[in-house]
């Protein structure tokens, strides 16, 4: 999310160096590129014109302290009325109620409000310790309770049965009951997608969240509909106490209007974003992560988190006792590694939270789409267990069978070949003395001029 409008907004900002003071002349430009790359990604204009008025007034006769630069200075000013704009701090769920904290989904139709469930399901379960049970209430879609039953079976929480005869609150009522007999702390009820013009729809969710009283009545919508996410969201919130947003599809959205104008519009927090398909594609919304990751300055916090849970630490321990006593990496281990990159979003997913690497060029940028590792970990599917073990024994024919079984070229096996050895090298200077530091001093002689910022191609 936000590709288009980091790369405007980090175009734009740089050209605002070299001034001794910020006046209303010299940002003037700069102010115009801000509104036009807001415009672009999609953003309400209400919103455009208080975050410009915002920045502006801050800007305007701000004196360059001395180890600032006024770029950096106007930058900081931009990424503060960024965060202020989406709600400056993650607001987590409130589940303190007595047991079980009920929660209520709510959402237009195809906007992801069941799989949400089941993400928000998986999340407060291995997250939060919490003993989730969910219940399907969507009496007119097809399937769809059989969806959320199937959803649970994958994410091992528990399932409350319900049938499409019955009417949505006395499904949920009843599972609010087996779940306070049962123990569980939170229920999380699923409901019919809808549409805020259908007075009928929108006259039974109330009536359904009057029986129930939920301690959070979260509202689904997709990131690509951009501003119009904001709309609707404002509408449902006219119709029902929401306590805040899940924006869904994040991930197929380079714009990011939606997540820069439902604060304003609706005055409710983001909570969560789900950024992919899986069940455990769902992060919790932090405004000033976010806002880091749009200029461009990364997001450190966020990729720490996802190492803890996403990374196997059996695998990662049993790789690290194995070089250390020097039994070698091999193509078994590296395939590993891949795979582990994959679990975390993919390479492109981890340098977006790496600092600087906005300024990537494109041709370093397709050096590292994730299709190449894929390609990569194809090819080490296609070797025999032998010749991951000892690549060394990958000669002609072998190289010609395995770039056939994977769909590729040989320069691709050779690639692969080439790449692995250089990581060899590496894992082998790490498993003797001062191990570490070796490696370090031998990629600072790697690199070129201008140290990461030079290897990486920076424009």
């Amino acid at each position: 999310m936000f590709e288009n409008l980091s790369d405007r907004l980090t175009k734009t900002l740089k050209n605002i160096s070299g001034r001794g003071r910020l006046t209303e002349d010299n940002i003037k430009d700069t102010l115009r590129e801000v509104r036009m790359a807001l415009l672009e990604a999609d953003v309400a204009l209400p919103v455009i014109r208080e975050f410009v008025s915002k920045v502006k007034e801050r800007a305007v006769g701000q004196e360059v302290t001395k180890s600032l630069s006024p770029g950096q200075v106007f930058v900081k000013i931009v990424r503060g009325e960024l965060e202020a704009a989406m709600g400056e701090v993650n607001e987590a769920l409130d589940l303190k109620a007595a047991p079980p904290a009920v929660i209520m989904m709510a959402g237009l139709q195809g906007a992801g409000k069941t799989t949400s469930v089941a993400k928000l399901a998986k999340f407060l379960t291995e997250r939060e310790k919490k003993k989730v049970l969910v219940v399907s209430a969507d009496v007119y879609r097809p399937a769809a309770i059989k969806q959320l039953e199937t959803l649970a079976q994958e994410i091992k929480v528990e399932f409350f049965p319900s049938d499409i005869k019955q009417k949505p609150v006395a499904i949920a009522e009843a599972a609010i009951n087996h779940a306070k007999l049962n123990f569980f702390d939170v229920l999380i009820v699923d409901t019919a997608g809808r549409l805020h013009v259908d007075e009928d729809m929108m006259a039974e969710i109330q009536q359904l969240h009057g029986a129930i009283n939920p301690v959070e009545t979260l509202f689904t919508v997709d990131a690509m509909t951009g501003q119009d996410a904001a709309n609707t969201a404002k509408a449902f919130n006219d119709a029902l106490p929401l306590t805040g947003i899940i924006l869904t599809k994040t991930d197929g959205d380079a714009r990011g209007g939606a997540a820069l104008s439902i604060r304003h519009i609706t005055g409710k927090p983001i909570k969560f974003m789900g950024v992919g398909e899986k069940t455990d594609a769902l992060e919790p919304f932090h405004p000033d992560r976010i806002a880091s990751r749009i200029l461009g300055m990364g997001d450190v916090l966020s990729l720490i988190e996802e190492v803890e849970q996403k990374v196997d630490k059996k695998k990662a321990e049993k790789l690290a006792r194995k070089v250390k006593t020097g039994k070698g990496f091999d193509l078994e281990d590296f395939r590993e590694q891949l795979q582990q990159m994959k679990n975390m979003g993919g390479m492109m997913g981890l340098m977006d939270k790496l600092p600087g690497m906005g300024n990537m060029s494109e041709q370093i940028k397709g050096q590292m789409d994730d299709k190449v590792t894929v390609r990569m970990e194809a090819i080490i599917n296609s070797m025999t267990p032998a010749e991951r073990a000892r690549p060394e024994i990958i000669k002609g024919s072998r190289k010609r069978r395995i770039a056939n079984g994977s769909g590729t070229q040989i320069q691709d096996v050779n690639k692969l070949i080439k790449q692995f050895t250089q990581m060899q090298k590496m894992m082998k200077k790490m498993s003797g003395k001062g191990g570490m530091q070796k490696m370090m001093r031998s990629m600072k002689g790697m690199m070129p001029p201008g140290g990461m910022g030079g290897m990486l191609g920076r424009k």
